[in-house]
């Protein structure tokens, strides 16, 4: 099975933070962890229709990107979770 976003949705593989902090102190799994706020773009849908118009995506598989904390729809495909996103709740590109 496979997920194919339509409009202007992204499919958004989160990045895991690492353990550690900058000074080097690692993190226990007790700790509450926070909603990761990073991922890499998995799959991009065909944009948005305004004025009937298509807009195409600003971004493109492969992209890492910001996107806002609690925005994100969960999807479970297997062992892996997924993210699905408006392309309106990326912050930013990293690059």
């Amino acid at each position: 099975m496979q997920l194919k976003p339509l409009a202007d949705r992204v499919i958004v593989k989160p990045i895991e933070e690492s353990e550690a902090t900058v000074s080097g102190i690692i993190l226990p799994d007790t700790v509450d962890k926070e909603k990761p706020e990073k991922g890499e773009v998995i799959a991009v849908g065909p944009g948005k229709y305004e004025d009937g118009k298509l807009i195409p995506m600003g971004v493109k598989v492969g992209d890492k990107v910001v996107f806002k904390k609690y925005s994100p729809d969960e999807v479970k495909m297997g062992d892996a979770e997924y993210l699905i996103l408006s392309e309106s709740d990326l912050l930013a590109v990293i690059s």
